[in-house]
């Protein structure tokens, strides 16, 4: 499988070229040849997958290398979701070559397992691992369009409406996808959860332990409530809306990362180097 992971990094990144192309160049060709090139990368990438959950009998987040190889494809995947359903073209700029970069990075780590196989093939934490990535992984995406709102909203206050001002979409349709990131990340979060107590229950006795992860998970989950709250009673849209899409991000990163490095708790073999 060495091979299938040099040809989805390789896919990945010439999707990311094609992309960093049709932003200079704005012609379709090259939007269709970014998103071709990072379909193949995501189905090459999802036979690899596949592939380590049947040969393994186990859902592939052993270590960090398998951690960050299932991260990368759950943000290649979201983001065929949504520019399927948002066609939302420039938003491949950030998702392409955000799975590229994860790719090469577990390329460089050990494959070798640190989680009890057993522990992998319970049902509910099958569903909660799967959850938690795909709701993460829109929130990545939701990070994503809030950049290039914040972009595009500088280049229109400026007098020279330059680079990016040609470029972007509108500021109410990158409003509008990043909130639709965000809805679709909460719901998958708070589903990805429900299986993490469950699973939780089912083999230490109780719901919740007061473990670090659980609790950054909560903090998490509060601020994206908090934040959809907010947008709905006070009406956060635009600037505001994107900063704390980013800032969330930060938070999911350190939720994902700096728990597991910093912090011991149960989920530290996930990402063990």
């Amino acid at each position: 499988m060495e091979m299938m992971i040099i040809v989805t990094i390789l896919l990945y990144m010439l999707s990311a070229a094609g992309y960093l192309a049709y932003l200079f160049a704005q012609k379709d060709p090259l939007h269709r040849i970014g998103y071709g090139l990072l379909l193949a990368g995501f189905i090459c990438h999802s036979i690899l997958v596949g592939y380590r959950f049947v040969d393994s009998g186990r859902i592939p987040v052993q270590n960090l290398h398998e951690t960050l190889s299932f991260a990368g494809w759950a943000v290649a995947g979201m983001f065929l979701v949504i520019q399927y359903r948002f066609k939302l073209r420039i938003l491949g700029i950030f998702a392409a070559p955000l799975a590229a970069f994860v790719m090469v990075v577990a390329s460089q780590l050990s494959r070798e397992p640190a989680v009890s196989k057993d522990l992998l093939n319970n049902f509910w934490l099958i569903s909660h691992i799967v959850a938690i990535f795909t709701g993460e992984a829109a929130f990545a995406l939701a990070c994503g369009a809030g950049i290039l709102y914040l972009l595009q909203e500088n280049a229109i206050k400026s007098k020279s409406r330059g680079f990016f001002f040609k470029r972007l979409p509108s500021l109410e349709q990158l409003d509008a996808v990043g909130y639709a990131c965000i809805i679709g990340g909460f719901t998958l979060l708070t589903i990805g959860l429900i299986g993490g107590f469950a699973y939780a229950k089912s083999v230490w006795g109780r719901f919740w332990s007061w473990d670090p992860k659980e609790v950054w998970s909560g903090i998490t989950w509060l601020f994206y409530a908090a934040l959809l709250h907010e947008r709905l009673t006070v009406g956060w849209r635009g600037r505001k809306a994107a900063m704390m899409a980013i800032f969330g991000f930060g938070v999911l990163l350190f939720t994902f990362f700096g728990v597991n490095f910093l912090l011991k708790g149960h989920h530290g073999g996930f990402t063990r180097m």
